[in-house]
């Protein structure tokens, strides 16, 4: 890593000099910047639009052709969009970053009030949801890395691991909410009530960007390269940097052999011998935890081991998931599955501080697209392979084989990658200015190789 660049990620950001002065970071504290509200309030209304566009769209295509094939379709539309995040960390850091946000949530309105219209006038096809689900979900990927790269310009670098923490919890709750939404709406007043509220949601999140006071323009030295330059500046830094590619590793090696999220109604039965109520409490008891996974990481702004906390939080993980698949009591499974959405959550949202806190400004975009595109990689590999183990050698097993195999991939990161275990950074207080004691110097970061 270059010593400029290194330096450019120590310092404190333009938004230091107007924060407000208090003694101890409260978990809303990052709120109080209006610039870091406008952001999170164009994510919130996405994650919002984007959920009751998707359930709205499995629930009436499923009610109209009553074909899973049909679903299979949606997903697999969803799936080859992943290639395209990589471009679009790319354009994150060429790009004016609010200018790409609103564009994105733009086509997002646009496409949501095209739905609505269509269920409006009873002219709504299969083949407008597959067009506007395969359009939209490539706009978004492209300004998805926009919103995590705009962060440094709107809140200052002492806060953070609170405002990565506060979007978090707040997105996870929005993912608990958002679903009792659709099924208020669509149960009550149909598909063209659900499809018009996402659409105020998507205009939201479209128009937010745009009150950002903070400048969204890129480097100039970012732009005068080709993109082709770009991308390979990028991706040197990822391959060179002493933390990313662990954390980047980490997710991938025990994701791909645990993700169970999207296999509930499997488990449900598998391990249980119970039907959709099962699968509405694991998938409950799952989101609930998550959001006190990200709650715990409000306290640990006093803990200096930031890469440990990954590191022990995965270690948990994988042994939930042997517990999980031993345990054949579902009120304890109920807490085993909190246990590891608490743990999920808390290694996710301390390595999005952690690249947020070590990339330099005009490379986080393509840093920040290439964690996305690691995660849902590994999310969809997960998901085929532990769909298919299970078939072969049953829910439980999975779970325990998936359990062994992530305390292995922690003990190499431990032992093959010492930058992980070996960061440490430490939050002042609002208002202290961080001194020599308090941050990760160059020669930090260069021995943490």
């Amino acid at each position: 890593m270059k010593s400029n660049e290194t330096e450019s990620v120590l310092t404190a950001s333009p938004a230091e000099d107007t924060k407000p002065h208090q003694k101890q970071l409260r978990p809303w504290s990052s709120l109080a910047f209006r610039d870091y509200t406008m952001l999170w309030l164009s994510g919130m209304g996405m994650l919002v639009a984007m959920q009751l566009r998707l359930f709205t769209s499995t629930q009436w295509l499923y009610d109209e052709t009553g074909s899973a094939a049909q679903l299979g379709i949606l997903g697999a539309i969803q799936f080859v969009q992943m290639p395209v995040a990589i471009y679009g960390g790319l354009l994150a850091d060429i790009i004016n970053r609010k200018k790409l946000m609103v564009f994105t949530q733009a086509v997002s309105f646009l496409s949501m009030l095209l739905l609505t219209l269509a269920a409006m006038n009873d002219i709504l096809a299969p083949w407008m949801i597959f067009t506007i689900t395969g359009v939209t979900g490539i706009v978004n990927m492209l300004g998805n890395s926009a919103r995590p790269a705009m962060l440094p310009r709107v809140i200052p670098r002492s806060h953070t691991t609170n405002g990565v923490t506060f979007q978090t919890a707040s997105f996870q709750v929005g993912q608990i909410v958002a679903p009792l939404l659709f099924g208020l709406l669509f149960t009550q007043f149909g598909v063209t009530a659900t499809f018009f509220v996402g659409t105020i949601f998507a205009g939201v999140s479209m128009l937010a960007p745009a009150m950002i006071k903070a400048s969204g323009a890129p480097d100039p030295d970012t732009i005068a390269q080709s993109k082709v330059a770009a991308i390979r500046e990028g991706a040197v830094f990822v391959k060179k940097h002493p933390i990313l590619p662990g954390l980047y590793l980490l997710d991938v090696g025990v994701t791909v052999v645990s993700f169970y999220r999207m296999l509930f109604p499997l488990f449900a039965s598998g391990l249980y011998g119970m039907g959709a109520e099962g699968t509405a409490l694991l998938g409950s008891a799952n989101a609930f935890g998550g959001v006190g996974g990200s709650m715990l990481v409000f306290f640990t702004e006093k803990i200096r081991h930031k890469g440990r906390i990954v590191l022990g939080a995965t270690m948990v993980y994988a042994v939930g998931l042997i517990a999980f698949g031993l345990n054949p009591i579902f009120w304890v499974g109920l807490v085993i599955v909190a246990l590891l959405g608490a743990t999920d959550s808390v290694g996710m949202t301390m390595r999005q501080a952690i690249v947020q806190l070590t990339t330099p400004d005009r490379l986080i975009g393509r840093a920040s697209s290439a964690h996305s595109f690691a995660a849902m990689t590994a999310n969809n590999i997960g998901q085929m392979e532990v769909a298919f183990v299970s078939v072969a050698i049953g829910a439980g097993a999975t779970m325990v084989l998936g359990g062994f195999v992530g305390i292995a991939v922690v003990a190499i990161i431990w032992v093959a990658v010492p930058g992980v275990r070996r960061y440490e950074y430490i939050e002042a207080p609002s208002g202290a200015a961080l001194d020599d004691n308090d941050m990760v110097r160059d020669d930090d970061l260069r021995n943490l190789k």
